[in-house]
């Protein structure tokens, strides 16, 4: 497994996303990630999972400290006192102890950046988290919150695929030595597994488009991807992506895709998104 390093956290570069899996789905989904070999595991307080996933930690038996857990705070609890809150109530429900990172789901314009910060390190400090991070920021967003917290925002976590350019995310997240853990890493409905320059490299390899695209993510320095599933045989596709490598004519023409800027996920609370 490719780990990426950044501000004092190792973040395995594949992960499994929970959005979406529910009760003993979730639960079982876990565990069976855990045994195919994933050892980062991705929810948050809005996917009311928590506690599932918690379990499927345990019934995996895996060492506590093989494994990276990773929650968010939703963007309506995000003033200094709330995010505490919940917090503290996230890492209740997981009952795995301390989490490895706490992000902050999304920005929210009401709430200064600065106090929702100043409470991320305070959770740190009270040993809720090893490490703390944003999501949904953008890149002007990520370096202020870098200018104002103590501890390491050690990632940002955004929609990315190879329809959706991020080139001024990634240069942020670069400049401060931060991970990128792309979620959506795969896009929605099957349009880009089946693009033709995603299928001629998955030809050229044989691997399956999705594993052509996963690659083509981990590549990129400092560059995460959690890749949701509620199918297990799925799993071991996902993790099989670290023996092959892509050529530079297969890279530059699935690059070339993310000019599209086709973005999925738009909410009515998101910021003013980069241009590109």
């Amino acid at each position: 497994m490719k780990i990426v390093e950044a501000g004092g956290a190792a973040i395995p570069s594949i992960g499994l996303g929970t959005w979406t899996l529910k009760g003993s789905d979730c639960t079982d989904m876990v565990a069976a990630a855990i045994g195919a070999g994933y050892r980062h595991i991705d929810t948050a307080r809005m996917y009311g999972n928590e506690r599932e996933v918690g379990e499927g930690i345990r019934r995996s038996g895996i060492d506590r400290d093989a494994l990276f857990v990773t929650t968010k705070i939703w963007w309506t609890d995000i003033a200094a006192r709330n995010l505490l809150n919940s917090a503290q109530a996230a890492i209740d429900a997981i009952g795995i102890g301390t989490v490895d990172l706490l992000l902050i789901h999304w920005p929210n314009q009401r709430v200064p950046l600065e106090e929702s910060v100043e409470a991320l390190n305070e959770a740190k400090a009270r040993g809720l988290t090893r490490h703390i991070g944003v999501a949904n920021f953008t890149g002007a967003m990520l370096d202020e919150a870098v200018a104002i917290s103590a501890a390491p925002i050690v990632c940002n976590q955004v929609e990315y695929h190879p329809f959706l350019s991020q080139e001024t995310v990634l240069d942020a997240c670069r400049r401060h030595a931060a991970g990128l853990v792309a979620y959506s890493p795969l896009g929605r409905g099957g349009e880009i597994l089946s693009h033709p320059a995603v299928r001629a490299a998955a030809e050229h390899h044989g691997r399956s488009p999705a594993q052509i695209v996963l690659r083509w993510e981990i590549e990129q320095d400092g560059v995460v991807a959690i890749p949701r599933t509620s199918k297990p045989e799925r799993l071991a596709e996902n993790l099989g992506v670290f023996d092959f490598q892509l050529d530079d004519e297969e890279r530059q023409a699935i690059t070339a895709l993310t000019q599209r800027r086709e973005r999925l996920v738009n909410p009515d609370f998101a910021p003013h998104w980069d241009r590109a």
